[in-house]
């Protein structure tokens, strides 16, 4: 069984909303901070949104600021990704993580999932 499962992606265009799930196995339950990243081919993988289990406190790229908004649910082990108003800059595939902290996970390291594509039309 995978220890975090994201799901949610789609095809969709411009102006369009997603929102997209992970669950987190018990096993990988630890990690104080939690983030959404995507790649888009040829690019670095990036850091989307992070939230921090405990307090709550979010970061976001400046990229979508305002648009994007993380959340969890601490007794379910899951966190969300609510995307609105979509361009097709977002396209990439979105992974989950959990570490100790977001450098941690910026490194590559911790636990993640497999991705689910996200891809945006004009």
């Amino acid at each position: 069984q995978a220890l975090l499962a994201e799901s949610g992606g789609g095809l969709v265009q411009a102006g369009d909303s997603l929102r997209l799930s992970c669950e987190i196995s018990r096993r990988a339950v630890g990690g104080a901070a939690m983030g959404w990243f995507r790649r888009a081919p040829g690019k670095e993988r990036e850091l989307v949104a992070g939230v921090f289990w405990k307090t709550g406190d979010t970061r976001y790229a400046d990229s979508v600021k305002g648009r994007f908004t993380i959340s969890r649910d601490n007794a379910r082990n899951t966190v969300y990704l609510q995307m609105n108003d979509l361009k097709p800059d977002d396209t990439g595939v979105y992974y989950c993580a959990t570490g100790p902290n977001i450098p941690v996970l910026q490194s590559g390291r911790g636990s993640w999932g497999q991705g689910t594509q996200v891809t945006v039309s004009s």
